[in-house]
């Protein structure tokens, strides 16, 4: 893995996931140019997130049976006809039938990841996971600015056009680069979907990281959307334009979280783990009396972004250690518990807010990290270790 094959996969995999977040600060233009009503143009976001999940539980897992060098251009080639179909969708019934296939094909970058760390050598792993797991990061919060300022001028039929052209251009860079791969293992489609519970099933440090990761996913969420409540309330009562802008501020985590590969290819992947934990609790505590000091959101949004996303890089790294030979499956089963935490964390956002509002999310926020540093402390000399790959 150079630095230019690492870039162009960061770059690859952020503009995948990317494509999952162009509706969302649109729906109202696509509702009225569609003549939807908003309700249903918001079922946009619901469609591409499940085909998104339905994707990486039955496409991400061929990535340990098939030759990555022809699947990952050819499922980026599907992903843009989706993006062509959703440019050019007539009807609302149609969008949301085209951008569920988006949500479907545009699992890229999560074949990617597991990719790079087959391809990256033992002392370089950490590096390369972590800039192409930040590629990721990056393509989501950029995303959502970008459809913004695209739509505003050219309309909301352009950003998907763009990314259409965009991601063809990506799946020809990616054939030219990735080199041939013999499949890591032959087995049965429907054998390669039963042996994803088998792996997390006979690997203890699998499962507690599991839990870690959905514990995180759940308090990211949970901050992101309690966020947008407390920003649209007094004393603040920003439009929506303006909160969108409070993303760009999770950039700095994004980028500086790349930097915890290091650490785990330094052997400090726990210890960091822990440190990172311990620096979410202060963010949260912190957070509690923000309430009405923006500068004091900014620092809290800065610090909660480098400290969860540094905790979900090292925690893939750990799982990728467990089985080379299994990395992509490995993969889809820290993604799925990753979207049922953050699903849980979303509807608890809600619950929390209609309770106590921004209190009820800070002491959540802190009585999760306290679990999920205690977690971290029984397993850390012990189920959290990984010992020997197999």
């Amino acid at each position: 893995m150079t630095r230019g094959r690492t870039s162009l996969f960061a770059v690859a995999a952020g503009a995948a996931v990317g494509n999952l977040y162009w509706a969302q600060p649109l729906l109202d233009l696509i509702a009225r140019d569609l003549h939807a009503s908003p309700a249903t143009a918001g079922w946009l976001v619901t469609a591409t997130q499940l085909g998104y999940t339905a994707g990486i539980v039955l496409i991400v897992p061929l990535g340990d049976v098939l030759d990555r060098r022809r699947l990952i251009p050819v499922t980026m080639l599907c992903s843009s006809a989706a993006l062509a179909a959703c440019a050019l969708a007539p009807s609302i019934g149609v969008l949301l039938i085209a951008i569920t296939s988006l949500g479907l094909t545009t699992v890229s970058g999560q074949l990617l990841t597991p990719l790079a760390g087959d391809l990256a050598d033992d002392s370089d792993r950490g590096r390369v996971v972590g800039t192409v797991s930040s590629g990721i990061l990056i393509g989501i919060l950029v995303s959502r600015t970008v459809s913004g300022l695209v739509a505003g001028t050219a309309g909301w039929r352009a950003i998907y056009a763009a990314a259409a052209a965009a991601v063809v251009v990506c799946a020809v860079l990616l054939y030219r680069t990735i080199p041939p791969l013999a499949p890591k293992t032959h087995m049965a489609y429907p054998a390669l979907i039963a042996s994803v519970a088998r792996v997390v099933a006979r690997e203890r440090a699998v499962q507690w990281t599991l839990v870690l990761g959905a514990a995180g996913f759940a308090m990211f969420t949970m901050f992101w959307t309690s966020l947008t409540f407390l920003l649209a309330a007094p004393p603040f009562n920003y439009p929506v334009s303006v909160i969108g802008l409070f993303g760009l501020a999770g950039l700095a985590g994004a980028v500086t979280a790349q930097r915890a590969g290091r650490l785990h290819d330094r052997g400090w992947s726990l210890p960091a783990t822990g440190a990172a934990w311990a620096l979410v609790l202060a963010a949260f505590a912190v957070a509690a009396f923000a309430g009405h000091s923006v500068v004091l959101i900014l620092i809290v949004v800065v610090v909660l972004d480098i400290a969860l996303q540094a905790i979900g890089i090292l925690n893939r790294l750990r799982v990728f250690a467990v089985s080379p030979g299994a990395r992509s499956r490995l993969n889809t089963a820290y993604m799925t518990s990753n979207f049922i935490g953050g699903t849980i964390g979303s509807a608890a956002a809600t619950v929390l807010w209609s309770a106590g509002r921004w209190t009820a999310i800070t002491t959540a926020g802190m009585v999760l990290s306290c679990f999920a540093l205690t977690l971290w402390a029984a397993g850390r000399r012990g189920a959290l270790t990984v010992t020997e790959p197999r």
